[in-house]
């Protein structure tokens, strides 16, 4: 179990500064913190049964694709950045954001983010699943599920401290999509894909 929660954490560091960008722009949004939650396990989920899948040979996600999975960060991180471009000049007026619908990312986004962003995962885990085999596989995916958990706990945290919070409130919006894109890149850029 000790393997698992190291393996889990090296390789989900990065995660938890998107969780906290996820949660601070829901912040008092009806909903948004179930969104990024139920998105996070959603991506996890998918991460993991690929991950499993190529552990037992099914292979559904050529090693030469996983480096284009970095277009979902980058479409997203694009959006989000040309969204926070045309709202650059609104007031934040509490009476326009109760007549809003909730915003911030859904739940299919955080989830496209979380797959996209597991590539580097899927290359670890299956390797690891594959050796460790179907009772030690099992374990891993248990103990990540859970700490999935914790992770979304620990970027609500993080999101919810007021020296944290005011600054991803001041500049999240500028800080989300240029972490998107940036991890789009890493991901372009770790697997050589249109031959960088």
């Amino acid at each position: 179990m000790g393997q698992a929660i190291g393996l889990f954490a090296v390789t989900n560091v990065d995660d938890l500064l998107l969780l906290a960008l996820f949660f601070a722009q829901t912040a008092g949004r009806r909903g948004g913190g179930r969104r990024v939650v139920l998105g996070q396990y959603l991506g996890f989920l998918g991460i993991l049964v690929v991950a499993v899948a190529g552990a037992v040979g099914a292979s559904l996600l050529p090693e030469s694709v996983r480096p284009y999975l970095g277009l979902l960060p980058l479409a997203l991180g694009v959006r989000a950045g040309w969204s926070a471009w045309r709202s650059r000049n609104d007031e934040d007026d509490e009476d326009d954001e109760d007549d809003e619908p909730a915003v911030g990312p859904g739940v299919l986004a955080v989830a496209a983010v979380t797959f996209a962003n597991g590539g580097d995962n899927i290359g670890v885990y299956v390797p690891v699943f594959a050796r460790s085999g179907t009772g030690a596989m099992v374990t891993y995916v248990v103990v990540f599920l859970l700490l999935v958990g914790v992770w979304c706990a620990a970027g609500r945290y993080f999101a919810s401290r007021p020296v944290i919070a005011r600054a991803l409130s001041r500049w999240g919006h500028v800080l989300l999509p240029m972490v998107l894109i940036g991890i789009g890149l890493a991901i372009f850029v770790e697997g050589h894909a249109f031959g960088l």
